[in-house]
C-alpha cells in the first residue's frame, strides 16, 4: 500500500497533467507568452512531481549495506534537478518575452477561456500545496516541500499571466509579454529558494538553530562536564546527531549508560527523528582525590584493589593498598601485574610517590557447591557462638549457612554488634571470630561475617 506520501505525490501528477494540457490549449489559441510560460512552468512541474513520487518511494526504504544513513537524500537531488529545470525555463521565458518586447509582433486574445483557466489554476494550485505542505511537515519531506513551494509560486505566477491578459484586453499588448517576464522572475526567486535550501542539505549544513538548541539542553544535564563536540547532519526526514561529552571519569559504567539516557531524552523533546551517537569521554575533576584516583586506574586496568591508604609521610604521599588476582598464577606474573599497577600510578599522581601493593588471591567466583548437613551446620554454629561469645563485642551469631566446594567448606553467618561502634572497630572484631572458626576447622576455606547494628 502506498505511503501518504506518495499518495499525495501521485495526485499532484495527476492535477499537473490537467493543468498543463488546459494551459497548453489555450496559450496556442490565443497566442499568450505569458499563459504558454505557465503551461511550460506546469510541463517541469509535472515532471517535477513524477520524480517526486520516486523520490518519496526510494527515501523511505531503510538503511542498507551500501546507504548507511538511509536513502533520504535521494529527495535533495530530486528538489534539486526541479530547481535547474526551473532556471531553464525563467531563461527561456524572458528570451522570448524580450523578442517580443523589442519588436517581434505577436497577435495575443484575451480570451474568457484563457481568463477561466488561469483561475482554475489558482485554486488547483491553492488546495494542492495546501495539502502538500501538510503532508511535508508531518514526514519532514524535502521533495514534498519542494512541490509545494512550487505550486504556491504557480498561484502568483497565474495571478500575473491574468494581470496581463487584463492588460491585452484593455488594449496593451506588451503587457502580455511583462507579464511572461514577471512569471519568469517569481519562478528565478521559487528555484533560488529551494535551491539555497537543496544545496544545504547535500553539503551537511546543519539546520538553522538546532545546533544552538542542543548545546544549552546538553549543557544543562546533570553529569556532562563539558560538551566536547557536536555534528548534525539531515538525511530525508532523519537528523544524524553525533555527541560527545566530557564525563567523570570515576563513574561506573552502568552511570555513563544512565548519563547519555539523560542527554537522550533531552535531544529528543528538540529532534524527535533523531539517530544518535553518544559518546561519553572520561575526565578528571579539579577535586578528585588521590584515593578516587587510584581507584580509576586500577578499573581502567580491570584489576580488583581494596584496603587502599594513603598517607603523607614528611610532605610525601605514600600509597598501599590490596591487590587480588587469580590465585593460581604464578608469583613472576602476579608481581608484573602489581608491578604495572604501580607504575600507572606513578605516572597519574607522580614519580615520588611511593607505592607499595599487598598481593592476595582473588576470590572465587562460580564454584559449584551444595549445602552441608544439617548436623554439620549445628556444629559451625556451636562454635561461632562459642568464640563470639570469647570475643565480647559480637553476639547473637544467626543466620548460619554451611556449603562444601571443591576448594574446602565456605561460610557465611550474620550477627548483631552495638550501632555506636566504629566501622574499623567492627570489621577487627568480626575478623577476630572468623580467623577463631577457622584455628577450628582449618579445612573451611572461607568465612563471611555480615555484621547487623542492634543495641543491647
Amino acid at each position: 500500500m502506498a505511503s501518504e506520501k506518495e499518495q499525495v505525490a501521485l495526485t499532484s501528477i495527476v492535477a499537473s497533467a490537467g493543468l498543463t494540457a488546459a494551459k497548453a490549449a489555450v496559450g496556442l489559441l490565443s497566442g499568450s507568452l505569458a499563459i504558454l510560460s505557465e503551461a511550460a512552468h506546469s510541463l517541469i512541474d509535472l515532471l517535477a512531481t513524477v520524480m517526486t513520487y520516486f523520490a518519496v518511494s526510494i527515501s523511505d526504504k531503510p538503511a542498507d549495506n551500501e546507504h548507511h544513513y538511509g536513502h533520504g537524500k535521494i529527495e535533495s537531488i530530486s528538489a534539486l534537478a526541479e530547481t535547474a529545470l526551473l532556471f531553464v525555463l525563467s531563461i527561456a521565458v524572458i528570451w522570448e518575452a524580450g523578442k517580443r518586447l523589442l519588436g517581434e509582433t505577436h497577435i495575443v486574445e484575451a480570451s474568457i477561456a484563457a481568463f477561466l483557466v488561469m483561475a482554475i489554476s489558482i485554486v488547483v494550485d491553492f488546495f494542492r500545496a495546501r495539502a502538500l505542505t501538510n503532508v511535508a511537515k508531518k514526514t519532514d519531506s524535502e521533495a514534498l516541500e519542494a512541490d509545494a513551494l512550487h505550486f504556491s509560486s504557480d498561484m502568483w505566477s497565474s495571478g500575473a499571466v491574468i494581470l496581463g491578459l487584463g492588460g491585452v484586453a484593455l488594449g496593451f499588448p506588451w503587457m502580455d509579454s511583462a507579464a511572461a517576464i514577471l512569471v519568469a522572475v517569481l519562478i528565478c526567486f521559487a528555484g533560488w529558494k529551494l535551491g539555497k535550501r537543496t544545496i544545504d542539505t547535500l553539503t551537511d549544513v546543519a539546520p538553522s538553530g538546532v545546533a544552538e538548541q542542543l548545546r544549552e539542553a546538553i549543557g544543562n544535564v546533570p553529569g556532562v562536564l563539558a560538551l566536547e563536540r557536536i555534528r548534525i547532519r539531515k538525511v530525508g526526514a532523519t537528523l544524524f546527531v553525533d555527541i560527545n561529552v566530557g564525563a567523570n571519569r570515576a563513574l561506573p559504567m552502568d552511570g555513563v549508560a544512565e548519563l547519555k539516557e539523560r542527554i537522550e531524552t533531552q535531544v529528543r523533546k528538540i529532534a524527535k527523528n533523531a539517530e544518535l551517537n553518544i559518546a561519553a569521554t572520561p575526565r578528571a575533576l579539579d577535586d578528585e582525590t588521590v584515593l578516587e584516583r587510584v581507584m580509576v586506574i586500577a578499573h581502567n586496568r580491570k584489576l580488583a584493589v581494596h584496603h587502599v591508604t594513603v598517607q603523607a609521610v614528611s610532605g610525601r604521599l605514600s600509597v598501599s593498598l590490596d591487590l587480588e588476582v587469580n590465585g593460581a598464577l604464578p608469583l613472576g606474573v602476579a608481581h608484573d601485574i602489581a608491578s604495572g599497577l604501580e607504575a600507572a600510578i606513578k605516572d597519574e599522581i607522580g614519580s615520588d610517590i611511593e607505592v607499595e601493593t599487598h598481593i592476595e588471591p582473588l576470590q572465587m567466583e562460580d564454584i559449584a557447591g551444595t549445602d552441608a548437613w544439617p548436623e554439620r551446620v549445628e556444629i559451625i554454629c556451636a562454635t561461632l557462638s562459642k568464640v563470639a561469645q570469647s570475643n565480647g563485642v559480637i553476639r547473637d551469631i544467626h543466620d548460619v549457612r554451611v556449603r562444601e566446594t571443591t576448594e574446602g567448606e565456605i561460610v557465611n553467618f550474620h550477627c548483631y554488634v552495638d550501632p555506636s561502634r566504629s566501622v574499623h572497630d567492627v570489621h577487627e572484631n568480626v575478623d577476630e571470630v572468623e580467623r577463631g572458626l577457622r584455628r577450628q576447622f582449618p579445612e573451611i576455606h572461607r568465612v563471611i561475617g555480615h555484621a547487623e547494628p542492634r543495641a543491647e
